[in-house]
């Protein structure tokens, strides 16, 4: 499943990707060229990014909750 960009963030990523052609490499990428790689990117590598970043989210909210409970307990034993 590809991960579906804004109008503005796709318009932004583009730009982003013609940039880093024009800085880094030895010949600069047209638009045309410049969407099918941000369709690539968001197609394939994009999925796996965004499931790493569920990931750490949830983590910290796990390690969040767990602080939480531990304040709660503590807070109990001393009332």
């Amino acid at each position: 499943m590809a991960i579906e960009l804004s109008k503005d963030i796709r318009k932004e990523a583009l730009a982003s990707l013609e940039r880093y052609f024009r800085e880094n490499m030895d010949e600069p990428i047209g638009n045309v060229a410049a969407g099918a790689l941000l369709g690539f990117f968001l197609e394939e590598i994009g999925p796996a990014i965004y499931n790493q970043a569920v990931s750490d989210v949830q983590e910290r909210l796990q390690a969040r909750l767990a602080d939480l409970d531990y304040e709660v307990h503590e807070g109990m034993a001393l009332t």
